[in-house]
């Protein structure tokens, strides 16, 4: 058995990050016009990931790193997308076991979250053995990670679209209840535009933002200075 690791929102200023796997037996099961979820459309993201989890022969796991986790100072982004891989494994290959598998190991390949790759992949080996609904032994799995795996394997690049769809579908529900947020990305100019006004009008951060992200802080102190000099 195959699996491909990605993730996304590790960098947005708000929301949750969100990591995908999809395990399977034969790649070529995958439908057609998989690529890099970046690279493609959001209908046709929905369309795919649809797709990919109609299928019974496909196997996908998603793990949710919230806001909570991110901002909890005793853990960086690194080690929460290390976590995020694994949770993602474990959910994907959840109640699979020797008995059920054709060949003697399970080989994956992740997205590398790190400059050093070959240290990512060690750190997801690692994460696996902490994944308490991965009954496989993690002895019989086979990690692997490369930078740019999303576009360079088709299986890598379906967990990618899968994430992509979970990330989309999350920041669509923030908006729907507190308005247009934009893509959650401090280089947004919407999503930048909603966090000053929030600010502005509550004195406080919304509840969904990454507070120890600088962009917050950054808003906060500016936030603070304006209502010192208006006093």
């Amino acid at each position: 058995m195959q699996f491909g690791v990605d993730e996304a929102g590790k960098g947005p200023v708000f929301g949750s990050m969100f990591a995908a796997s999809v395990a399977l037996e034969d790649p070529t099961i995958l439908p057609n016009g998989i690529a890099d979820s970046k690279r493609l459309a959001p209908e046709r993201r929905e369309e795919l990931a649809a797709t990919i989890r109609e299928d019974d022969r496909i196997r996908v796991g998603v793990a949710e790193i919230t806001t909570a986790r991110i901002d909890d100072p005793e853990t960086d982004m690194n080690s929460l997308a290390v976590a995020a891989h694994a949770e993602a494994i474990g959910s994907a290959l959840e109640g699979l076991d020797d008995n059920a598998l054709e060949s003697d190991s399970i080989a994956g390949l992740c997205d590398a979250c790190d400059t050093d790759a070959d240290r990512f992949a060690r750190r997801v080996s690692q994460a696996c053995s902490a994944v308490s609904s991965l009954e496989a032994p993690t002895d019989a799995l086979e990690i692997d990670a490369r930078h740019g795996a999303d576009d360079d394997s088709k299986i890598v690049g379906a967990a990618s679209i899968v994430a992509k769809v979970e990330r989309d579908a999350h920041v669509a529900a923030i908006a729907e209840e507190y308005g247009p947020v934009g893509s959650g990305y401090p280089s947004d100019p919407n999503t930048r535009e909603f966090l000053e006004t929030y600010v502005d009008e509550h004195a406080t951060l919304p509840p969904f933002a990454r507070e120890s992200w600088s962009t917050c802080e950054d808003l906060l102190a500016e936030a603070e200075q304006t209502g010192l000099e208006q006093f």
